[in-house]
């Protein structure tokens, strides 16, 4: 059983084709969405569209949930951009998603953790940066699921980790969006790339194995689209761009 595993696509539809492309080549039996889906100032609507015709089960994000339900201190450009990019019933179908997915009874899907979908489940913030967390943490979070695979996203983190019980963690990165792209301090706090993050998790008897894949697209032209619609920070992101003021 190959399970493809997608998460944060935020409205990338470049990258998004590619990663599709290239899972659909490898081989999968399946594939889950795991939030996060259109929000950016790229191609909120045109990938919402592209998302709709594959029909896959799929978490709702925080993203996806402030399209119709925005905290107070959420409010800004990034919202604004996708909610005006999209009709109120897509904003809707989006924030009526699930906040979690159980599939073929062995595997347990969120976006951030069982108990939110703002927490990280495979890090913890320190100095601005995110580390692993301890097994005994990884545990607490968990809240008690012990199916064989729990898939999480929300950190944009390309990551996979054992829990207790041999249980295998993992989060597939971000297909679309650079961690701290919307954040004048990118590349002063993390080293990261512009690629299309993506896995496939393949179940052999009891026991998972997976795949993390890093994949290049036309980020120059993810760049320009961000530049063009006002979002300077979001274009030096996919650009590399290593300091900003």
């Amino acid at each position: 059983m190959r399970l493809g595993i997608l998460s944060d696509v935020h409205g990338n539809l470049l990258a998004l084709e590619v990663v599709l492309a290239d899972m659909r080549q490898r081989g999968v039996d399946a594939m889950i969405n795991l939030g996060d889906c259109v929000t950016s100032p790229l191609w909120p609507r045109e990938t919402f569209e592209l998302l709709q015709t594959l029909a896959l089960p799929t978490v709702r994000g925080n993203h996806d949930r402030w399209l119709t339900n925005t905290p107070p201190e959420k409010v800004g450009p990034i919202i604004d951009f996708a909610c005006n990019a999209l009709t109120p019933e897509q904003r809707q179908t989006l924030a009526d998603l699930p906040a979690s997915i159980a599939l073929f009874d062995d595997v347990f899907a969120v976006h951030g953790t069982p108990a939110s979908d703002t927490e990280y489940l495979l890090e913890e913030k320190l100095n601005e940066r995110l580390l692993p967390v301890t097994i005994a943490t990884l545990g607490e979070r968990l809240g008690g699921h012990r199916e064989s695979l729990i898939l999480c996203g929300h950190s944009h983190h390309q990551h996979s980790a054992h829990a207790t019980d041999n249980q295998l963690v993992v989060n597939p990165g971000g297909v679309g969006c650079p961690r701290y792209a919307d954040s004048k301090k990118a590349f002063d706090v993390e080293a990261c790339s512009p690629h299309a993050r993506y896995a496939i998790a393949t179940r052999r008897g009891k026991r998972w194995s997976v795949e993390l894949f890093v994949l290049e697209y036309d980020w120059d032209q993810a760049a320009a689209r961000a530049r063009a619609n006002g979002f300077g920070a979001w274009a030096d992101a996919f650009l590399g761009v290593m300091t900003r003021k």
